[in-house]
């Protein structure tokens, strides 16, 4: 058994969820997106959402033309205004990145992704710069300096990789994010800006690199951003893809890297933020959907904020194209949530740190232990992934009452599942309205409630965990409020008067 101390250990934070991720910003246009997103605000609630493909062509703020004989340029904000109202309607910011390149300022033809986003150096800086500016000023003008201030602006996207940056050329990243830096802070010098988003395979010198870049030029810099996956090649099937997983503390090792590459750097010190994490990398593999990817994950969004300042799970839903529109309703996508709000078991653990206090009493392999303002204990509690069948057994703190009021909720392989339901359902690819009401509710997590004695200011809670399980305890003392004449043994008239000071049944 562990003994919970009273006195707090430390603070748990807003680290994970300081950011999520999302699809490319034009896909905020549509219905399931903002339902979707307005769910995750209401029972999460995150601070900052990052995409690409802010200044590609989908969004239309690139709009060159010819007049007299000149190019000229108009920079228009249709969409990027219609986005980001959205956003903050539902009390998220965005976490801004500077990217893809629009077409006709793209010095190359190659694109990523199946809707195409440019990743060739511009043709010309100059425009680029300008057209940093221009976006960043008129994101002030329309929303006022002193909430953009609030809004990081990261440089582009895992320039280390070729397929998002022509021949992962770090120089001419470098010459971008100098032209884009420079533009930021033309608009204003306190605005945030940073980078370089690197992969998870970045080079330990990448990062180096960049920082001698930087100081030598004198450029602003106000945060460090990487990305963080555990899998391995892809082993792809039609519509599929099935990876090989490193153990979920290689997304800590990940996390911590940053500060340990910048030691002895100008760099050290800053802001550290993972821009992206997840498992895979891949937006088709089913590991996604399932409940050993919540179990997976526990120890990593519980423990990541001892590491970095905000760590951000790609992405918040399925309304996402990289490979194409998906062709199923589960399909192995990033998100929290399928398309149509069907809530994954990776949702659930999400939701139960919404409802974690701010002291840390205890953290462990397979818990963590929170207090609230009220004194209210809550516990999240997780099974190994791939494993069950332990209990985890907790003296906690409980300096008032005689009894304690304890309600848990759980999703494992069987509970809070919507993805084992789909299968037993034969995997319909586009269920009608009666099986996504069926399936929204085999999403929902269990939930039972019970009460407990307090010995010596401590209540004993033993938590067995199923396979895959991932669970929140919540523990407070009870303040009786029944009357002294209630008797649940008379519910149906029976039984004799009962004297004052017999005390209540329960």
């Amino acid at each position: 058994m562990i003994r919970v101390p009273s006195e707090p250990v430390g603070r748990l934070g807003g680290a994970w969820r300081a950011c999520v991720g999302t699809g490319r910003l034009e896909l905020a246009l549509r219905r399931d997106y903002q339902e979707s997103l307005a769910l995750l605000q209401r029972e999460i609630g995150f601070r900052h959402i990052r995409g690409h493909g802010l200044l590609s062509d989908g969004m239309g703020v690139h709009r060159p033309y010819e007049w007299q004989g000149a190019r000229q340029v108009r920079h228009a904000f249709t969409y990027v205004d219609q986005v980001v109202d959205a956003y903050l309607e539902l009390g998220i910011r965005p976490f801004v990145e500077l990217g893809f390149m629009p077409e006709e300022l793209a010095s190359g033809k190659q694109t990523v992704f199946w809707w195409g986003g440019h990743v060739t150096p511009p043709s010309s800086y100059q425009e680029w710069g300008d057209l940093v500016r221009a976006t960043v000023a008129h994101l002030v003008d329309r929303y006022g300096l002193e909430e953009v201030r609030t809004w990081p602006i990261e440089v582009w996207n895992e320039p280390d990789l070729s397929i998002f940056w022509q021949d992962a050329d770090q120089e001419a990243y470098h010459r971008l994010y100098e032209a884009s830096a420079l533009a930021v802070t033309d608009v204003d010098a306190s605005l945030q800006v940073g980078g370089p988003a690197l992969s998870p395979g970045a080079d330990d010198g990448w990062l180096t690199r960049f920082a001698a870049f930087v100081e030598d030029r004198g450029l602003p810099v106000d945060f460090v951003s990487r990305h963080a996956y555990t899998s391995g090649p892809a082993q792809e099937v039609p519509f599929g893809t099935h990876q090989t997983l490193a153990p979920a503390g290689r997304l800590l090792e990940q996390f911590a890297a940053p500060r340990h590459e910048l030691k002895g750097t100008g760099l050290a010190g800053l802001p550290v933020h993972i821009t992206e994490f997840n498992s895979s990398y891949r937006p088709d593999n089913p590991v996604h959907d399932t409940a050993f990817h919540a179990a997976y994950l526990a120890p990593v969004v519980a423990g990541g904020g001892e590491l970095v300042d905000s760590f951000s799970y790609w992405t918040f839903s399925d309304v996402f194209e990289e490979v194409g529109i998906p062709t199923a309703l589960f399909h192995g996508g990033f998100g929290l949530l399928t398309h149509r709000q069907v809530k994954k078991p990776t949702y659930h653990l999400y939701a139960f740190m919404a409802r974690m206090g701010d002291e840390v009493l205890a953290r462990g392999d397979d818990h963590l232990v929170t207090r609230h303002p009220d004194g209210r204990i809550s516990v999240l509690a997780w099974a190994a992934a791939g494993a069950g069948g332990h209990t985890v057994r907790l003296s906690l703190p409980v300096p008032d009452g005689d009894e304690v009021f304890v309600r848990r909720t759980s999703v494992d392989e069987e509970r809070g599942n919507a993805y084992t339901a789909w299968r037993r359902m034969g995997s319909p690819q586009s269920p009608g309205l009666r099986l996504l009401d069926m399936l929204r509710e085999a999403a929902e997590p269990v939930r039972s409630h019970h009460r407990l004695p307090v010995r010596d200011a401590e209540a004993v809670v033993e938590i067995a965990l199923e396979l895959n399980e991932v669970t929140l305890v919540e523990v407070e003392p009870v303040v009786e409020e029944a009357p002294p004449w209630w008797d649940e043994r008379r519910l149906l008239g029976g039984g004799a008067e009962r004297s004052p000071g017999d005390g209540n049944s329960r």
